[in-house]
């Protein structure tokens, strides 16, 4: 007999996220690109075909949050959509670094990761599509919950604005841990600095407040 639905959609996640592991191990052990598919399916106990079932390429086992990434913002920002977008955001942004979600704790194998990722041309260019594709998913929703059409010119200023500060608070937090400092604490002063930034750009659009209503 073969195991109940449930079951096998909890072997394929955990397989999934074991080839994962040992890529990531493999990779910042040896550099992204001195490390092959094949040595990474040994590594794994698994076939070739198999990681490539899980995985596109290389650098996807690499970047393998990125979709979990992009439905936590579909999810924060409908969660609190009774607030501005640019509310609705810092507040999913301040529960995921206050629970500690993985994308956002800073930790010595977050600092590893990132150097590795720096080293590789190929991974930073990818982690620069993924921000990207979380920037034109982040415009979208919030021209959406304004109201506005798809492609306005300030619901893609503010989302820029956004990205970046994640990232920048990101960095921030490295730099906290390779100096001693309390990371969570140091990147949510960023996160404070930024949002004011971001207040000021976008002051007087429905982004920042509630739209009047028609006069």
């Amino acid at each position: 007999m073969s195991p109940p639905a449930g079951r096998r959609e909890q072997r394929k996640t955990e397989t999934r996220q074991a080839i994962s592991d040992v890529a990531t191990r493999l990779i910042i052990e040896r550099g992204f690109e001195a490390v092959s598919m094949a040595e990474i399916a040994d590594a794994a106990g698994v076939s070739r075909k198999t990681v490539f079932n899980y995985f596109a390429s290389k650098e996807h086992l690499v970047f393998d949050r990125d979709e979990e990434a992009r439905q936590l913002l579909r999810e924060g920002m409908h969660a609190h959509a009774g607030l501005t977008p640019l509310a609705a955001f810092n507040t999913l942004l301040r529960e995921l670094l206050h629970s500690g979600h993985p994308l956002l704790r800073i930790h010595p194998g977050a600092a590893a990761f990132w150097a590795t990722v720096a080293d590789s041309p190929v991974l930073a260019d990818h982690g620069r599509r993924l921000q990207a594709q979380l920037t034109d998913d982040l415009a979208l929703l919030m021209a959406t919950a304004a109201g506005r059409a798809p492609d306005d010119a300030e619901a893609r200023l503010g989302a820029g604005m956004l990205m970046g500060l994640v990232v920048a608070a990101y960095q921030r937090g490295l730099q906290a841990l390779a100096g001693n400092e309390e990371p969570r604490e140091a990147m949510l002063q960023m996160i404070v600095r930024g949002t004011t930034g971001v207040l000021v750009a976008l002051a007087g659009t429905p982004y920042t407040a509630p739209a009047l209503p028609p006069g």
